[in-house]
C-alpha cells in the first residue's frame, strides 16, 4: 500500500528553479494571505539551471537602454519573430528584480560611481556562484513552503481548469497528491531528446542542466494546453569538452571565432547577416559550416590576451563553470598562447533562449484555466536569461494574485487521484510482474538514436527535410506503447522512467513542429534542406500545437505575428 500525503494549497510553484523562486517571493511579499507552496525535484538550494552559479545578468537594461531598444534587438537577434509584448513586459521589470536580489546579498561589481560593469551591451558582471542559496534562502524566508526531491508526474485537471498536481517522494516514496487554486509550472526546458557531446560517464556533461527534461511542457501537453515554436531549439556554442558557456570569452575577452587557418569567419563568410553582430542562431550555423566544408576545428581566438585577462577568465568561470579552470589546468592549456577550441551541444528545447513553450497571454496564463508558467517553460519570450526568468516569476505572481480572489479549491475525484497513483508507480510495479523490461537508460538511448539520425542531431550537421521527420515521426510513434513495458528497481529508476516518458510526449510534438514550418528561419536550429530560405511572406507567424486528449492526436495551428505600435499591447 502506498502512503499518501495530501497538501491544499492557494498557489501551487511546480519548479524551485529561478522563475518558481521569484514567483513564490513576490507572492507572499504582494499578497500574504494566501499559502504558496513549491514542489521541488532536486533540493531548492542547489537545483536547476543555476545550481553551478553565474557571472553575468546576460538581459539588463544597461545605461542608454530601454525596452523598446531591448525588443528591437531581441526580435533582429531571434530572425524577426517574437511576441513582443511578452519580451517588452519582461524587459520593464529587469530593475526591479536585479536590485531585489542584489539586496538578498547577490554581489553585482559596480565601478568607482555605482554604476554596474556592463559586459556587452545586454549584461552586466556579478560573483554569482551562490546566486541559487540566495535565491532559495529569499524563497522559503518569504514564506512559502516548500517539499524537496519531490517528481511530479502530471497535472490534475477538473474539465478545462488545472486544480493542482501530483508526484513521488524520492526520499521515502510517498505519493504526493496537491490541490490549488492556482498553479505555476516553472520547471525549465528539456535536455535529453538528442545524444548529449560527450558519451558514457560523462553523458551528463551538457550546456543546459541535464536534469531539466521537459517535465513541465510534457505535463501541459497531457493536459491539452496549447504550445508554440517548438521548431526554434537552442543549439549552443560551447568550449570543447568541458562544455563552458562561451559568452565569458568572447565578450570577456573579445576573442573572435576562426577556423583551424585562422580566417575570423564570422566576417569573411557571414556579412550578408551582418558578421560579427549577426543572429545568435548563425554564431552556431557558422562554426558547423566551417567544420562540414573542412576548415574546422574553430576556436575563439584569445591568444595574446595577455596573462591579466586569462586571470580574469579563470574568476569569471569559478562563479559558474569551475570545471572550465580545471580542464584547462589539467590540459596544460593557456588561453593566451593558443586559442579555446569550441563546439556546437546536441539541440535543447528551451524558453529562455529561444522560445519554445507555453502560450501564454501577457500575464502569462496559458490556455488552460489556473495554469501559468514562467521562465524557461514558457514560450513566445527569448533572450530571458536569468533576469528574465524572474521578471516572468514576478508577473505570473501578481496575475495569480489578483485572480485568486473569487477562487475556492476544487474538489478532486479519488479516481483521478487513483489512476495517477498507478500511473506513477507503473514502473515500479513492473519488476513484479515482467521478467525482462525496458529499463530507463535503454529507452532514452533508443529515443535519441531517433532524433539524433532522423530529427536534426548533430550529426547530420543539424540539418532536415521532410522525409527523414516523416521517419522520427513513425519511430516515435512505437515509443509510448513500449513505455508500459519500462521497469524501475528502485525509486532514482523510477524518476529516470518518468524523465524518459515526458521526453518521449516533448519529442513528438517537436518533431511535427519541425515538419510544420517549412522554411529555414533559424539555420542550425531549424534549418530545413527542402526548404533553405526565410520566408517571410508565409512563415512570419507562430506555428502552435495542441494534442488531442481523446485521440492522442498532435493538432498544428498558426498565430499571426502583429508588431506593436508605442502602448498597444498583442493579445493572443
Amino acid at each position: 500500500m502506498i502512503e499518501r500525503q495530501k497538501i491544499e494549497t492557494d498557489v501551487l510553484i511546480i519548479g524551485g528553479g529561478t522563475a518558481g523562486c521569484m514567483a513564490a517571493v513576490e507572492m507572499k511579499e504582494q499578497f500574504p494571505q494566501y499559502k504558496v507552496t513549491i514542489l521541488e525535484k532536486a533540493h531548492i538550494d542547489r537545483s536547476g539551471c543555476l545550481a553551478g552559479g553565474m557571472n553575468a545578468i546576460n538581459a539588463y537594461l544597461n545605461k542608454g537602454e530601454t525596452p523598446e531598444s531591448f525588443v528591437r534587438y531581441v526580435r533582429s537577434d531571434s530572425c524577426g519573430l517574437i511576441r513582443e509584448d511578452l519580451v517588452k513586459s519582461m524587459s520593464e521589470l529587469f530593475e526591479y528584480c536585479v536590485k531585489k536580489v542584489e539586496k538578498w546579498g547577490l554581489p553585482i561589481l559596480s565601478d568607482e560611481h555605482g554604476e554596474y560593469v556592463p559586459r556587452g551591451r545586454w549584461n552586466i558582471k556579478i560573483n554569482g556562484e551562490s546566486l541559487k542559496p540566495i535565491l532559495a534562502r529569499a524563497a522559503r524566508s518569504a514564506g512559502a513552503k516548500v517539499y524537496n526531491w519531490i517528481t511530479v508526474t502530471n497535472l490534475l485537471t477538473d474539465g478545462d481548469r488545472v486544480t493542482g498536481a501530483v508526484g513521488f517522494s524520492l526520499r521515502n516514496g510517498k505519493f504526493y497528491v496537491a490541490n490549488a487554486k492556482v498553479v505555476l509550472i516553472a520547471t525549465g526546458g528539456a535536455a535529453g531528446l538528442y545524444r548529449p557531446n560527450n558519451a558514457g560517464d560523462a553523458s551528463h556533461k551538457t550546456w543546459y542542466s541535464p536534469y531539466n527534461t521537459g517535465a513541465g511542457y510534457a505535463m501541459g501537453i497531457r493536459a491539452g494546453a496549447e504550445m508554440t515554436s517548438y521548431e526554434m531549439r537552442y543549439v549552443a556554442l560551447r568550449t570543447k569538452d568541458a562544455i563552458a558557456p562561451t559568452g565569458t570569452i568572447a565578450l570577456g575577452a573579445g576573442a573572435p571565432q576562426v577556423n583551424a587557418k585562422g580566417e575570423r569567419f564570422m566576417v569573411s563568410r557571414s556579412a550578408d547577416i551582418g558578421g560579427d553582430g549577426a543572429p545568435t542562431p548563425y554564431r552556431a550555423h557558422g562554426p558547423i559550416q566551417e567544420i562540414k566544408e573542412g576548415r574546422g576545428p574553430v576556436y575563439l581566438d584569445t591568444r595574446g590576451i595577455g596573462p591579466e585577462k586569462v586571470k580574469e577568465l579563470k574568476k569569471a568561470y569559478l562563479d559558474m563553470y569551475p570545471s572550465q579552470v580545471l580542464y584547462w589546468l589539467s590540459n596544460d592549456i593557456d588561453p593566451d598562447r593558443e586559442p579555446v577550441e569550441v563546439q556546437t551541444t546536441e539541440p535543447y528545447i528551451v524558453g529562455g533562449h529561444c522560445q519554445a513553450g507555453y502560450w501564454v497571454d501577457l500575464h502569462r496564463r496559458t490556455t488552460l484555466k489556473g495554469l501559468y508558467a514562467a521562465g524557461d517553460v514558457a514560450g513566445g519570450a527569448p533572450f530571458k536569461f536569468v533576469s528574465g526568468c524572474w521578471a516572468e516569476g514576478v508577473i505570473a505572481a501578481r496575475a495569480m494574485g489578483e485572480d485568486l480572489e473569487p477562487m475556492a479549491l476544487n474538489v478532486i475525484s479519488e479516481e483521478q487521484i487513483d489512476a495517477e497513483e498507478k500511473r506513477a508507480f507503473h514502473p515500479l510495479k513492473n519488476r513484479e510482474k515482467l521478467k525482462r523490461g525496458i529499463l530507463p537508460a535503454d529507452m532514452e538511448a533508443r529515443l535519441q538514436k531517433i532524433m539524433e539520425q532522423y530529427a536534426g542531431g548533430a550529426s547530420t550537421y543539424y540539418e532536415m527535410n521532410e522525409e527523414m521527420l516523416a521517419i522520427a515521426r513513425k519511430k516515435l510513434s512505437t515509443l509510448p506503447s513500449e513505455v508500459n513495458a519500462v521497469v524501475a528497481n528502485d525509486l532514482h529508476q523510477l524518476m529516470k522512467a518518468h524523465e524518459v516518458i515526458d521526453r518521449i510526449d516533448v519529442a513528438q510534438v517537436l518533431v511535427e513542429h519541425m515538419a510544420f514550418r517549412r522554411e529555414t528561419r533559424w539555420p542550425t536550429y531549424h534549418t530545413r534542406t527542402d526548404y533553405p530560405e526565410r520566408d517571410d511572406v508565409n512563415w512570419l507567424k507562430f506555428v502552435n500545437s495542441v494534442k488531442d486528449q481523446k485521440s492522442g492526436t498532435i493538432k498544428m495551428k498558426t498565430r499571426p505575428y502583429e508588431q506593436l505600435v508605442p502602448g498597444d499591447r498583442y493579445r493572443p
